[in-house]
């Protein structure tokens, strides 16, 4: 009998003993944990959008003629006075030497009717002309005015003509495919014909509209939306990303859709930003003192919502959930509620910690 009683004692001991030491096999863990981040932060907002060159421009052949020079490489950048295409001008050079003689012969005899309007009005006071040869004669001044003046037009009108036979870029900017190879003869006289597009894309612009109107109302209520915080990014990974000024904002709601269009202004000296390509506009909307900031990677989401694991004093994990907010510097999250600053909260291991499980903490 007092055999067996030793027997069950032994058993309960080894039992509590068993019970005392922790799953990990008496050691505690080692986890890495943190304390927020308190810091003011700048809470932002993105949208899609897409850009257009600052203007678009049509290269027109004016005159008739065959194109006997293309003077560009398609697709390159062009500064604005840059020769683009050379139009047979062989006849247009005909026509301002025809005008610039005919010009000639014009005010050859304006100064004759003049000089000899001037003989006459001086031989009228001794009355040695009639009153009708004075007339006469100044009619003949006025006469060979006008001439000259229709002479000087059709000179400056064959001019321009000729002119067209030398298309120049107006701008800088990125020139398209040509429309029309060299050779090709055209009649731009009657109807001008498209030789090609002209991007004027120094600046670009970019276009997005905000469905939230008062979140709008609010970013301007905060004195204002910060300028130098709006940046565009284009393609995945941030392959381009530049600052972008505001200069438009649309006087009415799209009754449609319910937004608001905007659009910013962007450089592009380098040239290689291009029309019609989609980007995201990051936008600032308030500003927030002191907020709670904690590594998004440590936050746990189940069907509850979002959660993590808080350290307590006696080095135990204690599930927790947390309301959060935006995503900040691309790494942390702000969070709203459920987490006090000075708190410690695991940053990495989640799969490895549960409610209630003591650990050995390790600070970052």
């Amino acid at each position: 009998m007092k055999n067996l009683i030793f027997a069950v004692a032994l058993l309960a001991i080894t039992a509590c003993h068993k019970k005392s030491e922790p799953a990990t096999g008496g050691m505690a863990l080692p986890i890495e944990v943190a304390t927020p981040i308190v810091r003011d932060i700048t809470l932002t907002r993105e949208y899609p959008g897409y850009l257009e060159a600052e203007a678009t421009i049509s290269i027109m052949g004016r005159v008739n003629g065959s194109i006997i020079k293309r003077n560009f490489t398609e697709g390159s950048r062009v500064k604005k006075g840059d020769l683009l295409y050379v139009i047979e001008p062989t006849l247009y050079e005909n026509a301002v030497a025809q005008a610039q003689a005919t010009l000639q012969t014009a005010i050859a005899r304006q100064e004759y009717a003049k000089s000899n309007y001037e003989r006459m009005l001086a031989a009228s006071s001794s009355n040695a002309v009639s009153k009708i040869e004075l007339l006469q004669a100044k009619s003949n001044v006025e006469s060979s005015d006008a001439a000259v003046s229709n002479a000087k037009a059709a000179l400056k009108s064959a001019q321009t003509k000729l002119d067209y036979c030398y298309i120049t870029a107006p701008a800088d900017g990125s020139i398209s495919l040509t429309l029309q190879p060299t050779g090709a003869y055209i009649a731009g006289e009657m109807s001008p014909v498209e030789l090609c597009r002209l991007y004027k894309d120094n600046t670009m612009y970019a276009f997005f509209n905000i469905p939230d109107i008062q979140w709008f109302r609010k970013a301007l209520g905060t004195g204002g939306i910060d300028q130098s915080l709006i940046t565009f990014t284009l393609g995945e990974g941030n392959i381009i990303s530049r600052n972008a000024t505001i200069d438009y904002l649309a006087p009415n709601v799209n009754t449609g859709t319910g937004t608001l269009q905007i659009r910013a202004e962007l450089p592009n000296r380098d040239g290689i930003l291009k029309s019609g390509s989609y980007i995201s506009i990051t936008m600032p909307y308030d500003k927030l003192q002191d907020a709670l900031l904690i590594k998004d990677a440590s936050i746990g989401t189940d069907q509850t919502g979002k959660f993590i694991y808080v350290v307590n004093r006696q080095n135990e994990v204690e599930y927790r959930r947390i309301e959060t907010g935006s995503i900040i510097d691309d790494t942390l999250r702000l969070v709203t509620g459920g987490l006090e600053p000075g708190e410690r909260y695991v940053t990495k291991a989640l799969l490895k910690v549960r409610n209630g499980m003591p650990i050995q903490p390790i600070m970052e």
